[in-house]
């Protein structure tokens, strides 16, 4: 983990038209560099893919590997902030930039979401709640009765480090299943994680500047299919205090963290001993995040822009809703298939732009794969349960 003492304190505020770097072209990153490119920031991504979604609107795209010591020397020289799209570039550019540039989020925050056995750890230590879990690591030997403990009635043997979108895991039941995942994983560190009582999946957005301001989105409700989101609904479909309990642990976390930019916070609702459903912390992004997509429509500020705003050390923007709810579902590359055929068919777009409350979003991506997150429809309505039925409509109706 990066030690922040060896980095360039952060300060503001950041004004146009100095530049941002970007480390990652994809389509968080694109977002983000055109809420900059709007405020009137200059914008730099350094990405390795030449056709990357983020390199089509920044004013420069180099195209190098994350740790490729010219672009990072460019990056120093020319930004006056760098920040991330995504959770895993590598320490050691992290650690290069952020002696030189300002750089936020802080390498240490990034370090912590890298590494699913630190972010267990952190929250552990800062008193979150957290599922019951333990961890597979050759160093580290473990009691044949702690894991039966969290695997017999169940588990999800997940990666430490690069797993996502449901990558780099495996549902398991009792020791031996376990044991046959981790090692049909490769053998690396990985965290099993007891199955719980789950009531629905939920996040929260929060925005904070290195100063200390935060501010926040209402709670999205989140529906997973095969591990990548499906569906984000909101407000979400829960008991306000529920709702309230989910924003200040967020906030909290944000806090313990010392964050700066926008953090996604994702959580379990899950019924406790007594039936009543608690809220605990899974995991957290430090970035923008799926589940807050629908911001860029249904909102007065975007996640992206509120990012450009905390890393940069302005005032953050007003983060309420502009419609009473809202429902965004992802757009995979499977719409373009027709099983079993290989065949790429463009969907019917003109089903969903017909519709005066969706908006769509398509990210530009070269090629469409199955799983692939190609882009996403969001749809405003008078109700949560309204949002959600519109849009899943729509996208059926699109796809072939």
């Amino acid at each position: 983990m990066t030690n922040d003492a060896a980095t360039v304190p952060l300060r503001g505020p950041i004004a146009p038209p100095a530049t941002i770097g970007m480390l990652g072209g994809g389509q968080l990153g694109k977002y983000a560099l055109m809420a900059a490119n709007a405020m009137g920031y200059r914008t730099l991504v350094l990405d390795p893919d030449p056709s990357a979604p983020s390199g089509v609107v920044a004013n420069d795209h180099l195209v190098a590997a994350y740790d490729d010591p010219a672009s990072l020397r460019r990056l120093t020289i020319d930004c006056d902030v760098i920040t991330t799209e995504f959770e895993n570039p590598p320490a050691a550019a992290l650690a290069t930039l952020a002696g030189s540039t300002q750089v936020a989020p802080r390498p240490s925050s990034v370090g912590i979401a890298q590494d699913r056995v630190a972010e267990k750890e952190f929250l552990l230590d800062n008193g979150f709640p957290v599922g019951r879990h333990v961890v597979l690591d050759d160093a580290i030997p473990i009691a044949d009765d702690v894991l039966d403990e969290v695997a017999d009635g169940g588990a999800i043997v997940k990666t430490a480090r690069l797993g996502y979108d449901g990558k780099g895991q495996r549902r398991v039941t009792g020791r031996a299943e376990a044991l046959a995942a981790w090692a049909e994983l490769g053998g690396v560190v990985c965290v099993v994680e007891e199955l719980l009582d789950l009531r629905c999946e939920v996040s929260v957005l929060v925005a904070r500047t290195s100063d200390g301001r935060v501010d926040t989105w209402p709670v999205a409700e989140n529906v997973h299919v095969d591990g990548i989101l499906d569906v984000s609904i909101v407000p979400a479909r829960i008991d306000p205090v529920l709702a309230d309990r989910a924003v200040g642990l967020a906030m909290a976390l944000a806090d313990a963290l010392d964050y700066v930019g926008v953090l996604a916070v994702e959580m379990f609702v899950v019924g406790d001993e007594s039936g009543a459903d608690t809220i605990l912390v899974n995991e957290i992004a430090p970035r923008p995040h799926n589940s807050g997509h629908w911001t860029l429509d249904v909102s007065v500020t975007s996640q992206f822009e509120q990012q450009i705003r905390a890393v940069c050390g302005l005032g953050l923007g007003d983060s309420s809703m502009t419609a009473p709810a809202a429902a965004m579902v992802n757009v995979l590359g499977d719409m373009w298939f027709d099983e079993p055929s290989d065949i790429a068919v463009e969907p019917d777009w003109a089903v969903v732009l017909d519709e005066p409350a969706a908006t769509l979003h398509l990210y530009g991506k070269t090629e469409p794969r199955r799983a692939r997150k190609m882009g996403h429809i969001t749809v405003s309505a008078p109700t949560p349960d309204l949002a959600a039925r519109k849009a899943l409509a729509l996208r059926t109706a699109a796809a072939h």
